[in-house]
């Protein structure tokens, strides 16, 4: 990478890894579904006048079935999950289950799609799987917290964000190969916010969010979901989606980073524990990593 991308890359992976202590300075205030919300509209807000600018509004309109599809696949569900999850789990717990997103597309690609999968992927599930219940295990604890949402509801909604993560990410590889990455970013984000319009408006909080909370959700919708989105494209266009993807791994790191400087969560030696062995399982099932290791000179 060339120094521009890799400051892209650390900006990207700094703002997705602030969007879970935005969620948790947020979503106490306005609720799971006002919060997202919010975040989708503000996004779509930022995101369409670029796509027009870009002039690929055309795009848009020509694939606007699969592009709704994954925005409700990929954005409303998921982010709310999110949303419930910062309810009862720290920043950094939460991003660490998030980087096993990956996990989760390569196992619906193989059960759903009956995509092959070769012994060193086999093994990053595996990995990544135990790593996840090791992580989880000690930590589902069945009582409501303050906020009304226990920790095991907590986990249960993180694991199904991910899987939903998965799935959008299967969807999309099969019905939006020829769509640009930027209408599909705009339009998803405008979809999602259409389909929690009305629950938004159902659920607004009764009592008017402060300040805090305000800001914690413009810099969630503005920075770290739709400038987010402009990066993750522009990694994407200028060294590969292979390259770019690699910033799901330094995503935990800045999460926890944000946590701890901002709300004081430190992370345990359990939960790096536990970070360390789902990241090794998410790099040998996306191929990052291979075991046993290519052998020099074989093919």
């Amino acid at each position: 990478m060339s120094r521009r991308d890799l400051a892209n890359l650390l900006m990207l992976a700094a703002l997705w890894g602030a969007s879970f202590l935005f969620m948790r300075l947020g979503a106490s205030e306005f609720g799971p579904v006002a919060l997202v919300f919010l975040r989708v509209a503000g996004a779509s807000a930022l995101l369409l006048p670029w796509l027009l600018w870009r002039g690929e509004g055309q795009a848009l309109l020509r694939h606007w079935r699969p592009v709704a599809v994954i925005g409700l696949v990929n954005s409303t569900g998921p982010f709310l999950l999110f949303a419930v999850a910062s309810l009862a789990l720290t920043a950094g717990l939460m991003a660490v289950f998030n980087a096993t997103a990956p996990l989760w597309a390569g196992l619906i690609g193989w059960l759903v799609w009956g995509e092959k999968l070769d012994r060193s992927r086999v093994l990053g599930l595996a990995v990544g799987l135990a790593g996840v219940v090791g992580l989880s295990w000690g930590k589902a604890d069945l009582r409501a917290g303050e906020l009304g949402v226990s920790p095991a509801l907590g986990i249960a909604a993180c694991v199904g964000a991910t899987l939903l993560y998965g799935l959008g990410a299967n969807l999309a590889r099969r019905q939006l190969q020829a769509v640009p990455p930027m209408a599909v970013a705009a339009g998803s984000q405008l979809a999602a916010a259409l389909s929690l319009a009305v629950p938004a408006w159902w659920w607004w909080p009764a009592k008017t969010p402060g300040a805090t909370a305000w800001a914690a959700v413009a810099l969630l919708a503005l920075a770290c979901t739709g400038l987010a989105y402009v990066l993750f494209f522009r990694l994407i266009a200028s060294v590969g989606a292979t390259k770019a993807i690699s910033v799901t791994f330094l995503i935990p790191a800045f999460a926890m980073g944000w946590g701890a400087l901002i709300l004081g969560e430190w992370p345990t030696m359990a939960m790096l524990a536990g970070c360390a062995v789902i990241l090794l399982g998410t790099a040998l099932a996306t191929g990052v990593m291979r075991w046993p290791p290519r052998r020099a000179g074989v093919a």
